[in-house]
């Protein structure tokens, strides 16, 4: 026997995380996108800090062909026309995440 410390395998949060924050660190890991859940524990990480610091994720739906109607809240009504513009540069960078075309629309709400 060494004296030597042991390496930790694995640590643990102070908080119970959900199973989608677990599941999409480990998916992540592996390089895959799970779901819509991932997309709203990422949503900084993936929109930038331009996007991100304006308007917040409300509702993703499901539609049946796969892909989502995302419905965003400006953080102040006044950035809707803004984030309007910006439509469509929200849509490829959800899409680049994902890797094909998940996003059918975008909506907001005030």
């Amino acid at each position: 026997m060494s004296n030597q410390p042991t390496k930790k395998i694995y640590t643990r949060t102070a908080r119970p995380q959900t199973i989608a924050g677990a599941m999409g660190g480990l998916l992540r890991i592996f390089g895959i996108r799970a779901s819509d859940a991932d997309l709203t524990m990422r949503w900084a990480e993936i929109m930038g800090p331009e996007i991100a610091n304006i308007a917040n994720i409300v509702a993703i739906k499901k539609m049946r062909d796969g892909r989502f109607n995302i419905t965003l809240r400006p953080i102040n009504p006044a950035f809707t026309l803004q984030l309007s513009y910006m439509s469509d540069e929200i849509k490829n960078k959800i899409n680049k995440y994902f890797g094909r075309d998940a996003v059918a629309k975008i909506s907001f709400r005030k």
